[in-house]
C-alpha cells in the first residue's frame, strides 16, 4: 500500500497509520489547520500568563495589598481573568487560576491565593 505524507506528498515508510512522513511536516500540517483560532487564543493566553505572573510576584505570602498604579505599572490588564468568585458577603474575587484580587476602596486592591 503507497500512502503518500498529508503535508509534503512525499511516499510514507513505516507503520500502516502513519500520515506524515516527518515531525516537521505533521507539526506544519497541525499549525496550518489551527492557525486562525491560536493566534487569537495565544495572544489571550500570554496576556492570561502576564496577569498571572505579576499577581504571583506582588503575592508572596498567599494574602497582601496593593494599588491598581502599581498593578498597572508592570502591565496588569483587568479585562483578562479566568473566573469570578461571588462570597455570601457580597465581595467579588476575580481569579487567575489561583491567584485572586478583590478591589477595595481608594484604589487598592486584596490579593488572594486560592489554596487548591
Amino acid at each position: 500500500m503507497n500512502k503518500t505524507c498529508l503535508e509534503c506528498g512525499e511516499k510514507i515508510v513505516g507503520r500502516e497509520d502513519k500520515k506524515f512522513c516527518s515531525d516537521g511536516c505533521r507539526n506544519a500540517f497541525n499549525n496550518k489547520i489551527n492557525k486562525d483560532s491560536t493566534n487569537f487564543m495565544r495572544n489571550i493566553n500570554n496576556k492570561l500568563r502576564k496577569n498571572y505572573r505579576i499577581l504571583s510576584e506582588l503575592n508572596t505570602e498567599g494574602k497582601s495589598k496593593t494599588t491598581r498604579a502599581k498593578l498597572l505599572s508592570k502591565g496588569f490588564d483587568f479585562e483578562f481573568f479566568t473566573n469570578i468568585l461571588h462570597t455570601k458577603t457580597g465581595n467579588t474575587y476575580y481569579f487567575l487560576y489561583d491567584q485572586g484580587y478583590m478591589v477595595l476602596e481608594n484604589d487598592f486592591y486584596m490579593l488572594v491565593k486560592k489554596d487548591i
